[in-house]
Parts: structure tokens; sequence; C-alpha cells
């Protein structure tokens, strides 16, 4: 269903964009699919701003939490407990960043580093579920873990969030939890320069991949590589907005 009212623990459930010009990178993407930016004006907010699409959420948008962080997206977790989730990041190998903190009356979050040094998100929801809306065009529709050390992160992501590796004829291989697609793990592979770490990369769908990249192009963003197939007769492409955050792109055929 593209609309969602919440989300099982342990299944990834909001994507949000820290960036050095909060601003324009809610004029750009606003612009590219559509979404309407409405900005928090409490000042304990820090002009966070939710993107929304029909009325609801699809993601979120605010300035750089450290000082010298590179823009980039973020997926989140969710979880019914943020301090045992927390304890077993660590547990297992990974680093929490930051404490489990109160985020106003929308919940509670934390990020973390996993073993490989890949950064991700954990929420415990109060007001605030997650992406309202998926899996429609405009909307976030999957998240993928690129690393060089896939077995390790199988191994890590698993005892902590519950995941399983499933396969596919179509898809090929994925994660799992409770027989619901929630995420992929991929190799960096050898032609990936040795100062690109470990990372999570976000996609939203889109009814064309081509013109959406090239509408893109037209508001400041930078293609990477050219569009591509994938399952199902589907199209993928990746990109980088003006301030250099990367996302990707996804488009399947018409089914009409």
């Amino acid at each position: 269903m593209p609309t969602k009212d919440s989300y099982l623990p342990g299944t990834p459930c909001w994507v949000d964009l820290g960036t050095t010009d909060p601003e324009s990178a809610r004029s750009f993407y606003s612009e590219l699919f559509g979404w309407t930016a409405e900005v928090d004006e409490r000042p304990e907010a820090g002009g966070y701003a939710q993107f929304r699409k029909n009325g609801r959420a699809v993601a979120g948008v605010g300035g750089i939490f450290t000082e010298g962080m590179p823009p980039a997206w973020t997926t989140y977790i969710a979880s019914a407990d943020i301090k045992a989730t927390a304890a077993s990041i660590t547990e297992h190998g990974g680093v929490v960043m930051m404490d489990p903190f109160d985020v106003l009356d929308a919940g509670r979050m934390t990020v973390f580093s996993s073993p490989d040094g890949a950064i991700a998100g954990v929420w415990e929801p109060a007001k605030h579920q997650g992406a309202g809306l998926v899996n429609e065009p405009g909307a976030w529709c999957w998240s993928d873990l690129a690393t060089r050390d896939v077995d390790a992160a199988r191994a890590f992501y698993g005892k902590v969030f519950g995941w399983k590796l499933k396969s596919d004829p179509t898809w090929g291989e994925y994660m799992s939890l409770e027989e619901r697609e929630i995420g992929s793990i991929s190799e960096l592979g050898p032609e990936m320069p040795p100062q690109v770490p470990a990372h999570w990369r976000v996609a939203f769908l889109c009814d064309d991949a081509e013109a959406l990249i090239a509408r893109a192009q037209e508001l400041g963003g930078t293609p990477h590589g050219p569009v591509t197939d994938f399952a199902s007769g589907g199209r993928t492409g990746s990109l980088a907005d003006p301030q250099g955050a990367q996302f990707g792109v996804m488009s399947f055929p018409s089914q009409e």
C-alpha cells in the first residue's frame, strides 16, 4: 500500500536530508518531485521541514548536524525501544554517535554507524510514525547499503534488527523482516575508489528515470553515470542535488 500509518520495528521508516543549504534544497526537491515543504516554525525545530505529497509526509530536510559533514540522505529504522536498540548496536560492533534524544513531540532518535562505517538512524515514533506515502511516483521506494563487507553487514543488521537474507528470481537478493522486503545490502566493487566509504543510498520512484534526471540537471543536479536497466523492465539512475547529496531514482513501465 502506498499510504502508511505505522511501521513494524526493524523496518526502514523515514528518510531525511541534512544539507548546507536547506532553503535551496527545499526548492530543488519541490520542483523535481512536486513536493511541498512544510517548515516547522518552532525555534527549537531548527528550521527542519517535512516534504509532503498529496498531504502526506514523504521525507524531511534540515541543516547539517555536525560541522564538516557532507550533505547526505539518511535512512531511519523503526524501533519500539530506542535505548535497547542503541545498546544492541554497541554490543554488535556499531557506534552510537549520539545518545537517543527527544525530537519535540514527534518521537526519539539516534544516529549510528555500523561496523563498516555506514551511517543510519533509528526512530522511535510518537506523533510522527515515518513516511506517510511510499512506493509511488514522487515518494521514497527503497534504501540500499553499499559496503565492502556484505557478509559482516548482513550479520550486524540481522543481529540488531532481525533482518534475513531472501532471494527472488526476478529481484535477486534482498533483506527481509517477517517476509517483508525492506532493503538491500550490496557490494562496493573494485571500480569504486577506496576513499568512497560504505554508505546508505535512498531511491525515489518516478514515472520516467531519464526524464527526471534531465529535469534535475536543469535545476542544478548532477547525474552519476547513465540510466540502466534492472529487474522487471525497470530503469534506475543516480545523481546528486546542487549541494552534493546523492540519491537514486527508479521507474517501471506503465501497467496500462
